[in-house]
């Protein structure tokens, strides 16, 4: 259930960032809140399997309008602190992760799981709806320019590469690169949540480790999307993405080669910071190579093709274990997959005009 709910949602963004720029995410996201919600609380009415693969399609339809078009407005309205502002803005989605199962456990305790499901789809829609109002397109719509200022090129005519229409951009070699990247490091992006807990228990430790594990990875995910950003605006997109994808193998490889609690404390850590920097660092340092008009279409392309992949880790991480009784290949798989990933990336650079449009800096 959850490999076809993520997979849909993560191809359906080529849909939603297209839509993007088209219609402007206000609408865009208003619409993603009422199928997210909608396909929730029909989910809590289900009396058998199939309905419920029918409802989550509608939830993940009303999900894949959460990471691109929020996103992908971001980035328009930043030139300069671009990766601090999408940092912040996907700490949101850490945050969530480390706070919202205690709330929703709280609340399947309450009322049940079918009422439950009814509230956090009436509340997710209403919520949404009301956000999906605060959306503006660019700061062009108020009369304004992004923060750090429109690049020069961009006042004497626009940077070559934010000119270019959207299928010369997807032939570009650099973005096939970038592509590649993110499709290699999304192949096992959901093994460690998976199985973290399974490791921890066949490594003999006590389950509340497992679940402390489990934690200390919300928790790196969520410095990774704030402080990379941060990072990234110093050192350079390119660069903070290569820390994070290295630091991702070296994790991977910890999880490979753990024996005890505070390895496995501190594998899960690193792994969520890195896994937090990558996906938050995505739509920006697209947006740095290719502009940000086009930024809604791009970011979707890469985002649906690599997302789905995300559904096969962890079906082969249980796999792997099954065949040989260890999670020792199926980590050491990933973080070659990661370093794949590295080099992927050491072949991606900006076309030449746009390198001066990319802004870091401002007060």
């Amino acid at each position: 259930m959850f490999s076809l709910y993520a997979g849909t949602y993560s191809f359906l963004g080529m849909v939603s960032g297209r839509l993007t720029d088209r219609w402007g995410p206000r609408r865009v996201v208003a619409l993603g809140g009422l199928l997210l919600g909608t396909g929730l609380a029909l989910s809590g009415a289900v009396g058998s399997l199939a309905p419920l693969y029918a409802t989550y399609f509608v939830a993940a339809a009303g999900m894949s309008t959460a990471y691109v078009p929020c996103t992908s407005t971001v980035v328009r309205w930043f030139t300069a602190r671009r990766g601090l502002a999408v940092g912040l803005a996907m700490s949101g989605a850490g945050l969530g992760i480390f706070a919202c199962p205690p709330l929703v456990a709280l609340l399947l305790a309450r009322v049940g799981w079918r009422a439950a499901y009814v509230v956090l789809g009436a509340g997710l829609g209403l919520a949404l709806g009301a956000l999906a109002l605060l959306f503006v397109r660019d700061p062009a719509a108020r009369g304004l320019e992004p923060y750090g200022g429109v690049p020069p090129e961009g006042r004497a005519g626009e940077p070559a590469a934010a000119a270019w229409p959207v299928r010369r951009v997807l032939r570009h070699p650099s973005f096939a690169a970038l592509a590649g990247v993110y499709l290699t490091t999304w192949i096992p992006v959901f093994m460690p949540l998976v199985h973290l807990v399974p490791l921890a228990r066949d490594l003999g430790l006590a389950p509340v480790v497992g679940a402390t594990a489990l934690s200390a990875l919300g928790m790196g995910s969520l410095a990774g999307r704030f402080g990379m950003g941060v990072v990234s605006d110093l050192i350079g997109r390119r660069a903070a993405i290569g820390v994070a994808l290295a630091l991702q193998a070296g994790a991977f490889a910890g999880l490979a080669l753990v024996r005890g609690a505070p390895g496995l404390l501190a594998a899960a850590a690193v792994w969520g910071f890195g896994y937090g920097a990558v996906t938050a660092l995505m739509p920006a340092v697209v947006s740095d190579f290719f502009g940000p008009v086009h930024a809604g279409t791009l970011v979707g392309v890469i985002f649906g093709i690599a997302g789905p992949t995300s559904a096969v880790g962890p079906v082969l991480g249980g796999w792997v274990f099954d065949a040989t009784g260890s999670y020792a290949w199926a980590f050491g798989a990933a973080a070659v997959l990661n370093l794949v990933a590295l080099a992927l990336l050491s072949l991606a650079r900006p076309p030449a005009a746009a390198r001066a449009a990319v802004y870091t800096r401002a007060p």
